[in-house]
C-alpha cells in the first residue's frame, strides 16, 4: 500500500529561489510533506530533535491518532482485539496482515509448540550471568545468540519467515522464564505443548517442584490482554531501533534485542518500573498525595508523575481505559488488597480534576495500571519491562519484515547540523603550550 499525493504539492522559498514538494497523505488522512529529494535539490536538510515531526517510513501495520485517542493494529480497532482476540490471534494479524481462521490458528499454535524449547547448550548462558543480572540484559543477549543456533536466515532472511518468527515469540518466554527462574535459585520449569501461550509462560515463571502452580484462566485473560496492548504501537523508539539496524542488513535476531536494548531505558519500556516506583514512595510518606502534586507542579523540581501522558496521545490513551477496567477485574478475582492501587485511584482522581494536568493533557496511560497487574500475579518489578518486550515482539517482527520487504527501503542515515569548531590549523606537539 503506496501513499497518495494526488500532484499536490507545497512551495518552498529559499534566498528567492522556489521550490515544490510533494505533499503525501495516507489512508487515515495523516499528512506529509515529502522532503526525500530536499538535501540534492535545496542543500537544506531539516533540523527536528527526536524526529518529532519526521516520518521515517509508510507503514501498514499500526494507525495512532494521538489526538482522538484512537489506536488500530491492520485496520482492527484497540478495544475489540483486547477483548476478543487471544494474544497468538493478534500476533499472527501483524505477522500476516489478517486474523486467522480456525486452521490458520491451530497451524500457528502447533508451530510455536513446536519450537517452545530453547537449545539445551543456551541453559549453560544463565550460569554465566551473575545473580543480580538484569533481566532485559539477559534477554537482548540470549535473543542475539539465536542466531549462532538458527542461522538459516544468513542465505535469504524472509525465507521461511514464518518459521523464524514462531521460533522467536515461541523461544522468548521460555528465555524470559528461564532467566527468572535463575535469578531466584529455582529449578527450571520446562514448557508443556498442553497449556495455552501466556499459561505456559506464568507455569514456567510460578511451578516449582514443591508447590504446583495452578494455572486460573482469569490470569491468563489478564496477561492476554496486556500483551495485546503492548504489541505494537507504531514508529516508537524501540520499533525504530529494529527498523535501524534491520535497514543495515542486520539479521532479525541482532535487530530484536537492538529493540529490546531501546525498550530498556526507563524513558520507554521502564515507565510502569517508574510507576511503581512513585506509588511506593507516595506509600512511604504517608500517602501525601498533596506533596507529591506540588513537585509535579513545580518547574525546578525534577521529579515527574510517572503513567501520565504521552509522547504521542493528546487525550486519552485508549490502551490506559482497557488496563483499568482489567486491573480492576483481575485483582477482585484474585482478592488482591494493594494499597498502592488505591493511591493510583486517588492519583488519577486528583490530577484528572486539576486543570494544570488537563490543560496539558497528562492522562492516564497504559503504564500506570499495568504495573499494579503484573504485581497481582507475582511478576516481580525487574520483570515488567520483559513483559513489555514479551508483547512487543510481534510488532517488532512485523515491522522488520515490512522494511526488509520495501523497495524504498534505504539504510537509516540521519544528518546533523555540526556546531563545533570551524577549520583549524594543526599545531604540532613541540608547539604545543
Amino acid at each position: 500500500m503506496s501513499e497518495n499525493n494526488n500532484g499536490r504539492t507545497a512551495e518552498l522559498i529559499i534566498d528567492g529561489n522556489r521550490f515544490e514538494l510533494p505533499l503525501i497523505e495516507g489512508v487515515e488522512g495523516d499528512k506529509a510533506i515529502d522532503i526525500r529529494d530536499l538535501l540534492r535539490d535545496t542543500g537544506y536538510t531539516v533540523f527536528d530533535t527526536g524526529y518529532k515531526n519526521s516520518a521515517s517510513c509508510s507503514s501498514t501495520i499500526t494507525f495512532l491518532d494521538g489526538k482522538k485517542g484512537i489506536l488500530r493494529y491492520r485496520g482492527y480497532a484497540i478495544e475489540d482485539l483486547a477483548e476478543k482476540c487471544l494474544f497468538i490471534e493478534v500476533a499472527y494479524l501483524l505477522l500476516h496482515n489478517k486474523l486467522p481462521n480456525r486452521e490458520e490458528l491451530e497451524s500457528f499454535r502447533t508451530l510455536l509448540e513446536q519450537h517452545a524449547l530453547i537449545h539445551e547448550d543456551m541453559i549453560h548462558f544463565f550460569d554465566k550471568f551473575p545473580p543480580n543480572a538484569s533481566p532485559m540484559s539477559i534477554l537482548s543477549v540470549m535473543v542475539n545468540s539465536l542466531h549462532n543456533f538458527y542461522p538459516e536466515m544468513s542465505a535469504d532472511p524472509l525465507e521461511n519467515i514464518d518459521m523464524t518468527a514462531s521460533r522467536l515469540i515461541s523461544k522468548i518466554r521460555t528465555i524470559a522464564a528461564f532467566s527468572y527462574k535463575k535469578s531466584i535459585g529455582q529449578p527450571l520449569v520446562y514448557p508443556r505443548n498442553d497449556l495455552s501461550y501466556c499459561g505456559n509462560f506464568l507455569n514456567m515463571m510460578f511451578n516449582t517442584p514443591v508447590r504446583p502452580y495452578i494455572v486460573l484462566p482469569e490470569v491468563v485473560a489478564a496477561l492476554n490482554k496486556l500483551l495485546i496492548l503492548h504489541a505494537d504501537h507504531e514508529q516508537n523508539c524501540s520499533t525504530s531501533a529494529v527498523r535501524l539496524v534491520g535497514s543495515s542488513g542486520g539479521n532479525l535476531y541482532a535487530s530484536i534485542s537492538a529493540g529490546i536494548n531501546a525498550l530498556w531505558g526507563p524513558l520507554h519500556g521502564g515507565a510502569n518500573e517508574a510507576v511503581i516506583q512513585m506509588l511506593e514512595a507516595i506509600h512511604k510518606d504517608n500517602n501525601d498525595y498533596k506533596k507529591y502534586i506540588a513537585k509535579a507542579k513545580d518547574k525546578n523540581d525534577p521529579f515527574r508523575l510517572s503513567g501520565f501522558g504521552h509522547r504521542v496521545y493528546r487525550t486519552f490513551d485508549p490502551r490506559g481505559k482497557i488496563i483499568k477496567d482489567a486491573c480492576d477485574g483481575i485483582l477482585s478475582v484474585l482478592n488482591v488488597q494493594d494499597p498502592l492501587l488505591d493511591i493510583a485511584r486517588n492519583l488519577e482522581e486528583i490530577v484528572l480534576n486539576d486543570d494544570y494536568f488537563v490543560s496539558r493533557n497528562l492522562y492516564p496511560n497504559i503504564d500506570f495500571y499495568s504495573g499494579i497487574i503484573y504485581r497481582a500475579l507475582g511478576i516481580p518489578t525487574n520483570m515488567f519491562t520483559v513483559m513489555f518486550a514479551l508483547g512487543r515482539l510481534p510488532g517488532w517482527i512485523a515491522q522488520w519484515r515490512e522494511m526488509r520487504e520495501d523497495k524504498e527501503t534505504k539504510i537509516y542515515r540521519p544528518r546533523q547540523i555540526y556546531i563545533g569548531f570551524p577549520a583549524r590549523k594543526f599545531v604540532s606537539l613541540a608547539e604545543r603550550s
